[in-house]
């Protein structure tokens, strides 16, 4: 299980100094980026990604999907412009040597780059440039929570597709129906706290031709879709509110507030998905489709 759920923004000039924005990447390393392995594994499946892959993963966050996709002998390059901390922990997994501290987990079989903005150029791998470009395009942070969220990854679309190949498969994700989704009702408090009174970043029902649209303005032609249940599982309350905490989202409640009125009304609207045993559960589904370079 994996996301970003959405990309770590900090939407008030003063939550910078609020927010310890190292301890949040690792968190979303250790707790919440494999909330979605189940939406990469299909994606994955789906598509056939192997080593005639050639994957560009936009807003890789801390390299989970783009591991996975290493894994099976894809060539990956991932681009994270938002999170140096994130990024740091992609490197970790993915570049070249042994692993951190000599742990035995899993490493990527092939080269990886990872970058801080666009790529300048088509694949340049190991191996050399390769001029037919990328073969698959993933943007699995999903869209459809927040009002106008689609809009920057409109900007990322823009400068990835003109690098990949025509018939290029592009995969764009984003949340299922709220009522398919228990973690919708918790994400709520960042919005309630940030901007009680609504605004423009307030909640919106997600549309069924979210995905269908972003793909459109960005000129993909869909080719085919999917849902995938995805449950947000976590030890304790403790680590589901960092988990949770880890998204971003909640930056903006912080700035509005301050971290300890967030952590409490979290706390409170995690309670109703807690079990006898203490874990958190809370089913989601969450749809990608699709589109192909025309």
């Amino acid at each position: 299980m994996t996301p970003t759920l959405v990309r770590q923004h900090l939407s008030h000039a003063g939550s910078a100094a609020r927010v310890d924005r190292s301890a949040r990447a690792r968190d979303w390393s250790e707790i919440q980026e494999r909330m979605l392995v189940p939406l990469y594994e299909a994606v994955y499946d789906r598509l056939d990604v192997g080593p005639a892959t050639r994957l560009l993963g936009l807003r890789c966050g801390s390299g989970l999907a783009l591991l996975m996709a290493a894994s099976r002998g894809a060539a990956v390059t991932g681009v994270e412009p938002a999170s140096p901390e994130r990024l740091a922990l992609a490197r970790e997994r993915l570049l070249p040597g042994p692993p951190p501290g000599g742990s035995g987990g899993p490493r990527a079989r092939t080269a990886a780059a990872l970058l801080d903005g666009p790529p300048a150029g088509p694949p340049a791998h190991a191996a050399g440039a390769d001029p037919a470009g990328y073969t698959l395009v993933t943007a699995f942070e999903p869209i459809g929570g927040l009002a106008g969220d689609s809009e920057g990854l409109a900007g990322l679309l823009a400068g990835a597709l003109p690098l990949a190949g025509r018939g290029a498969a592009v995969v764009l994700a984003g949340w299922g129906p709220p009522e398919r989704c228990a973690t919708a009702s918790v994400l709520r408090v960042a919005t309630k706290l940030a901007d009680p009174v609504g605004g423009a970043r307030s909640p919106r029902a997600v549309r069924r031709d979210d995905l269908e649209e972003a793909a459109g303005r960005a000129g993909l032609k869909p080719d085919g879709s999917g849902r995938v249940a995805c449950p947000f599982g976590y030890a304790d309350l403790d680590s589901a509110v960092r988990g949770l905490l880890s998204t971003g989202l909640f930056d903006a409640a912080i700035a509005a507030t301050d971290a300890k009125q967030v952590d409490k009304e979290l706390t409170e609207a995690l309670h109703p998905h807690r079990r006898p045993d203490g874990t958190v559960w809370m089913p989601n589904v969450f749809r990608y489709l699709i589109a192909r370079v025309p």
